[in-house]
């Protein structure tokens, strides 16, 4: 009985930012799926389902029983894995062929992501945490499900539509950059490397919409293509290099024992990998897909020593680290 109090515990003081362990499950399964692995994408998209469907009853209970605690919630940027971790799981549910589900998710998330990104925005300040660039985050993850649903139905609005959110997320990212605390990246507990995870799923994102271009419906022309095909190559660029610098500063200052912001690691670690195969396949550089597999299978690793220290920690009754 002790154990189920402990988890009962646990369940009750998770923040918004525990939204980032749906989006590191649903993004590994994503990625896996690209590589093939099939046998273990689909359970890993199953678990990201029943973890989204508990915290989307635990969103939907605190808004109706905890307004206060609901609204003050929502101001924090961390509000905004509610919209990301439904796009990433809309995505994978698009790859098993089930569109009309995946429609009903990205509904979702376009409904709720103008009220969370604004009433978030309104309250930034200074010298944020990496969590600052959920703002781009939620953006991009729009971007990505409609331009994946635009390649499987062949919808040219879904894709314009797309195109429209995968430039505004880039403008977004400029004005979290501009309040981001650079010294996360020595202190942060996990979700500095938020901000590098937000280059990869714009540069996702990028991957996603010059698919669509070539499932079959005319989206734009040849000039427009190439400004799409090198600004997402330059995002892949510049998402590898602040992987680098991320590993680097780890490595100097390692941040040892459980964090449930170290979630906010694994997500980057999995976009990473999952942006460098769709980039590999759009652009036509398929030796991008060895770097791919290698990234995707260190962010399992990653992903399995975190959700190793989330069990330990609702055994021990809800301590964080």
């Amino acid at each position: 009985m002790s154990g189920i109090s402990g988890l009962r515990t646990w369940w009750a003081e998770r923040p918004p930012a525990a939204g980032a362990a749906v989006m590191a499950t649903g993004i590994l399964s994503v990625g896996l799926q690209l590589t093939g692995a099939e046998t273990v994408s689909r359970p890993a998209l199953a678990l990201t389902a029943v973890a989204w469907v508990a915290l989307a009853a635990d969103f939907a209970l605190r808004l109706l029983g905890q307004r206060q605690r609901w609204v003050a919630e929502a101001q924090s940027p961390g509000a905004l894995n509610a919209v990301a971790a439904t796009t990433v799981l809309g995505t994978g549910i698009s790859a098993l062929g089930r569109q009309t589900l995946a429609e009903a998710l990205l509904a979702l998330a376009a409904l709720l992501w103008p009220v969370l990104l604004v009433t978030v925005v309104r309250h930034w300040r200074r010298r944020m945490p990496g969590s600052v660039f959920l703002c781009c985050v939620a953006t991009q993850g729009l971007a990505v499900l409609a331009a994946t649903l635009a390649a499987a139905e062949r919808r040219a609005w879904l894709a314009h539509t797309a195109l429209v959110l995968f430039w505004l997320g880039l403008v977004l990212y400029g004005l979290a950059l501009a309040h981001f605390d650079a010294r996360q990246v020595w202190e942060g507990a996990g979700d500095h490397w938020v901000a590098g995870g937000a280059l990869a799923i714009s540069a996702l994102a990028g991957a996603k919409l010059l698919i669509a271009a070539d499932a079959g419906p005319y989206l734009w022309d040849d000039d427009d293509r190439a400004v799409l095909r090198t600004t997402t190559v330059a995002l892949l660029v510049l998402d590898l290099a602040c992987y680098l610098a991320l590993l680097a500063a780890e490595a100097a200052r390692p941040r040892r024992g459980y964090h449930v912001l170290r979630w906010a690691t694994v997500f980057p670690m999995g976009m990473t990998a999952a942006a460098t195969l769709s980039v590999a396949t759009a652009v036509g550089l398929p030796w991008l897909r060895w770097p791919g597999r290698v990234l995707l299978w260190v962010a399992v690793a990653v992903w399995l020593t975190v959700a190793a220290g989330a069990v330990l920690a609702a055994r021990a009754g809800g301590r964080d680290g």
